[in-house]
């Protein structure tokens, strides 16, 4: 027994070639980013279930981490139920707000319809975003492909998206000199 662990295991044929392909051979390992790395097994673990999860998503002790948190199905059930009756309130809440606002919303647009009827129905009019104005229509035959892309794919009537949002300080960065918004100037 002694005597064969004590044997040299050279190959029987010293010369063999190798069994690596020849066409792996030159690639180089290439060096990622460990921001980069860290990144992705944030987003993506691993399937594998054999050991606690950092983020909850899989633990191992996870029944008899609830057992020792909560010792009985009763004062579970009774937290479950104090959790929805929690989100029942906070749901009444939300909806609570959102009628304070459409009604303070209903009043401002009595009130202009009251002042300047005109401008109460240029606020409601119907706008179908596929027209287009003459003015729009002859300034898009003067711009480039990209421009009238950026004028096609804007819906009138909504908030633009090239515009900045204000902001008590200013960048960090500074100010950027070269940036145009995407509609030329007509």
């Amino acid at each position: 027994m002694v005597s064969s662990r004590l044997t040299c295991n050279r190959p029987k044929f010293p010369f063999r070639i190798s069994s690596v392909s020849v066409r792996h051979s030159t690639r180089r390992e290439t060096t990622t980013d460990p921001i980069k790395d860290s990144i992705r097994k944030a987003l993506y673990p691993s399937n594998v279930a054999s050991k606690p999860s950092p983020t909850g998503a899989w633990r191992l002790d996870v029944a008899r981490a609830i057992q020792i948190a909560i010792p009985s199905k009763q004062a579970h059930e009774t937290i479950e139920r104090a959790w929805l009756l929690y989100q029942r309130h906070q749901r009444w809440k939300r909806e609570e707000e959102l009628g304070r606002k459409y009604e303070c919303m209903k009043k401002a647009m009595d009130e202009l319809e009251k002042i300047d009827h005109r401008l109460y129905s240029e606020a409601n009019r119907l706008e179908d975003p596929r027209q287009r104005g003459m003015a729009e229509t002859k300034m898009a035959k003067n711009l480039r492909t990209v421009e009238k892309k950026v004028l096609e794919s804007r819906l009138p009537g909504l908030f633009p998206r090239e515009l900045r949002v204000p902001t008590d300080t200013p960048p960090r960065d500074g100010w950027k000199h070269e940036w145009t918004p995407g509609i030329g100037k007509a």
